[in-house]
């Protein structure tokens, strides 16, 4: 970790004062897991596709976390960096059901590669197999391909173009950019309770302006 990240990291609030320990440090994402439909249509797309080695599997008749009786093949699919994402195919050819209050392109997962023109060659392989992406699309800090593994997962590959400094920059306004927010937030639900508030807040400021008025199919 760079000074620099070290020096964020100390100064975020809430970490001292409060008679607890302080918080461990969390160094990485260990695993995330998801549902799948089926074992080997998965591990084909993460493995022969995307390139993430199979590296872990466990199967068991039972939950070790509550002890209930749901056999499963939990496999993992390794990252660079030594973390995985996973699955559970739980024997029965079903995929998780999308959040029904919930647009598709919100719950997703990003993966970062190294350059711009890893993107645009990992959209070719996929495009190859079938698979049908968005993007590259421009974040102005990173930029981006989107698309759904087999199990309606929607995964975004993702390529950093801001560096260390600017990104520090940037996170200095994120606790009062999100205090505002908060603020006008508590108004709405006030106004909503009272029957004055028609649709969603929107936020106070708008980081995309080239897209008002449009509808894209993503973000």
């Amino acid at each position: 970790m760079s000074t620099l990240i070290k020096e964020a990291h100390t100064a975020l609030p809430g970490l001292s004062g409060t008679g607890l320990p302080p918080p461990a440090p969390i160094h990485q994402l260990h695993h995330y897991a998801y549902r799948a439909r089926d074992a080997e249509e998965t591990r084909h797309f993460y493995e022969d596709i995307l390139g993430l080695p199979l590296y872990h599997i466990i199967q068991s008749d039972y939950v070790p976390s509550t002890g209930e009786y749901c056999p499963y093949t939990h496999f993992f699919f390794r990252l660079q960096d030594g973390s995985f994402i996973a699955f559970f195919d739980l024997g029965n050819d079903e995929a998780a059901l999308p959040s029904p209050n919930t647009p598709l392109w919100v719950n997703h997962i990003s993966f970062r590669v190294d350059t711009i023109a890893d993107l645009e060659a990992m959209k070719a392989r996929l495009e190859a197999d079938g698979v049908e992406v968005l993007g590259v699309t421009d974040h102005h800090i990173f930029k981006s391909i989107y698309f759904f593994d087999p199990n309606g997962v929607r995964l975004e590959l993702t390529a950093q173009l801001a560096d260390e400094f600017q990104m520090h920059k940037e996170s200095l306004s994120t606790h009062a950019r999100l205090a505002e927010w908060t603020a006008r937030k508590q108004q709405w639900r006030k106004e909503r309770a009272e029957g004055k508030a028609a649709g969603a807040l929107k936020p106070q400021q708008n980081d995309r302006p080239e897209f008002a008025g449009k509808t894209p199919a993503g973000v």
